[in-house]
């Protein structure tokens, strides 16, 4: 990764944002299309515990914590600019909480409400010692993770965000690139350790999750959101070190579009749900490997149209309203004609 100084971009968190979307997506189809609880012993069966084992828990965190980020770098450029942060960061939130309540109309589990009133509550945080942010999110989050308090843990995972921008853990990183092997390691000895401890609880048979779960499922779905953010880390780390080789970063350039575009794709991916649900009648009518199609379609449609649209365009369609409303003035859309050549 090149570092990035002043307003740049900074290409990984583009990336990461993209990885995260890749499996929120994943997850979020299950309940918008009343995805069929699978038979015993079936592909689907073996799908459905990949799934909670390897995904569910691990991408909302990522993208949590990347909020948390977003959140420090965005008030940190602004001030520097000699603008007011935390007054562009209030109607930046303020537009968030509206876009997400209606969002959440259709997605009962939506995270942007979430984030927008998580956001206001972390304001002071800014300021906060950075060693006191890390601390604080650290106990947090192992406190809130033991409990598994899912909703819960959005809080300690976007003040450990703020914490990781004051560090600039993400700056430079080709400086600090010989450390990530050395903790990505722990990281998979940890991850595996806790990837066996909640495979060994995993009911005998499929779950589902509309209808309600008993006891002993839902200790394994606990033991998965207590391990997530050990795993979510797993991840970046395995990520960040694929992409300090030329070739995977230029494989993967349409995920940092992707992540480039997150508003816009993580709304449309709610609409894209919806439409093939109204349109194919998938509601009450599809199974697990079949949600699974419906989503490799809607990357191959949102990841195309992301690397098109960037490549005319300076921000996604909802990012650019977005800026909008933050700053209060309307900034060119389009690429000027010598940045598209």
């Amino acid at each position: 990764m090149r570092p990035t100084e002043g307003n740049k971009r900074i290409d990984i968190l583009d990336y990461l944002r993209g990885f995260a979307l890749l499996g929120i997506i994943l997850v979020n189809v299950l309940p918008l299309l009343a995805v069929k609880a699978p038979e015993p012993g079936s592909m689907d069966a073996a799908y459905q515990r990949f799934l909670f084992l390897f995904v569910e828990g691990r991408f909302y965190t990522l993208f949590s914590f990347l909020f948390g980020v977003g959140f420090y770098l965005f008030i940190s450029r602004a001030n520097a600019k000699g603008k007011n942060g935390y007054i562009l960061f209030l109607r930046r939130v303020a537009a968030l909480f509206i876009l997400g309540w209606f969002h959440v109309k259709f997605h009962p589990g939506e995270a942007l409400t979430v984030y927008a009133v998580t956001g206001l509550l972390l304001l002071p945080f800014y300021k906060v010692k950075k060693e006191f942010n890390l601390c604080i999110g650290l106990i947090l989050l192992i406190a809130l993770s033991l409990m598994a308090f899912k909703l819960f843990m959005i809080v300690p995972l976007m003040l450990l965000g703020i914490a990781a921008g004051q560090y600039q853990l993400f700056e430079g990183l080709a400086e600090k690139i010989k450390k990530v092997p050395f903790v990505t390691a722990i990281l998979l000895v940890m991850s595996i350790a806790a990837l066996v401890n909640q495979y060994q609880h995993a009911p005998s048979i499929p779950f589902d999750l509309i209808a309600g779960v008993d006891e002993a499922t839902y200790r394994f779905l606990s033991i998965g959101i207590m391990i997530g953010p050990a795993i979510s880390a797993l991840y970046v780390g395995v990520l960040v070190l694929l992409l300090q080789l030329p070739l995977i970063q230029r494989l993967l350039s349409p995920l940092k579009s992707y992540g480039r575009m997150a508003l816009t794709n993580y709304i449309f991916q709610t609409i894209f749900i919806y439409l093939a649900g109204y349109v194919f009648n998938l509601f009450n009518n599809i199974s697990y490997l079949q949600s699974l199609v419906v989503c490799l379609i809607i990357y191959a449609i949102q990841l195309l149209f992301s690397v098109i649209w960037l490549r005319n365009f300076q921000y996604g369609p909802l990012e650019w309203i977005w800026r909008v409303v933050t700053y209060l003035e309307v900034p060119p859309l389009r690429k000027a004609v010598r940045e598209i050549q």
